[in-house]
């Protein structure tokens, strides 16, 4: 019957991995909107809030919102403050020069497309980045965890990712990632086979005891072939 869906994990995988020091954006995120003596506190507030949320979602694979992390630290978000950080978070929300060829690939063979991420950010914000890359319309069905109460590994994640591509059976469908253990380990204990996406820090993710998965490959566009010889 071949392949019913490909579902991709976003950041470090439609887009490509970027270090990214955490502390140092939100103090150039709270810069422009907090008086200079209060910018490293503030900052240092939604840092410890963040890596909270998402140390979270790893332990206890529950879901957060942008609304959870700063009533956790205690800053009122101001519309322009979202928007710097929107704005400066731009360079790294680049799609991968080779995703949208893939993704007509993928839909020319019948395959759905989809989208699973662990985010606090909405899908407003992640459909503004699909759409100024010019592939929105490519994509059959997404889910942001910051919709739903889990985050990846949990099987429950996986499952509304299925049912947003209308796909049915996990045995036919592909989860590509970068993550060992959100992704990888994850999408295998459903039954998806799985594609890892291998970068520089790939190591930092793992644990003992995860499921391999089914392929590595170190950029997106090497994913086709074995995207083939699956669906044949």
């Amino acid at each position: 019957m071949g392949l019913q869906a490909v579902i991709f994990d976003w950041g470090g995988t439609l887009t490509p991995w970027h270090d990214i020091e955490l502390a140092e954006m939100w103090r150039d995120v709270c810069a422009p909107h907090h008086p200079p003596e209060r910018v490293e506190e503030v900052a240092a507030a939604l840092h410890e809030a963040e890596l909270a949320l998402w140390r979270r979602g790893t332990d206890e694979h529950r879901s957060a919102t942008l609304d959870d992390l700063f009533a956790m630290a205690g800053v009122e978000p101001t519309e322009a403050l979202l928007a710097t950080k929107f704005e400066l978070w731009t360079p790294h929300t680049l799609t991968d020069p080779d995703v949208p060829g893939l993704l007509d690939a993928l839909r020319e063979r019948g395959i759905k497309v989809g989208v699973l991420s662990n985010t606090m950010w909405s899908r407003a914000w992640h459909e503004k980045i699909f759409a100024r890359d010019g592939i929105l319309h490519l994509l059959d069905g997404a889910v942001y965890s910051s919709e739903i109460p889990w985050t990846k590994p949990h099987a429950e994640a996986f499952r509304s990712a299925l049912d947003a591509v209308g796909a049915t059976d996990p045995s036919a469908c592909v989860f590509v990632g970068d993550r060992p253990y959100d992704d990888i380990h994850g999408a295998k204990s459903l039954g998806f086979r799985a594609v890892q996406v291998r970068h520089q820090t790939t190591q930092a993710f793992t644990r003992p005891g995860l499921t391999p998965p089914d392929a590595v490959i170190d950029r997106i566009g090497e994913l086709l072939p074995h995207i083939e010889t699956w669906h044949a």
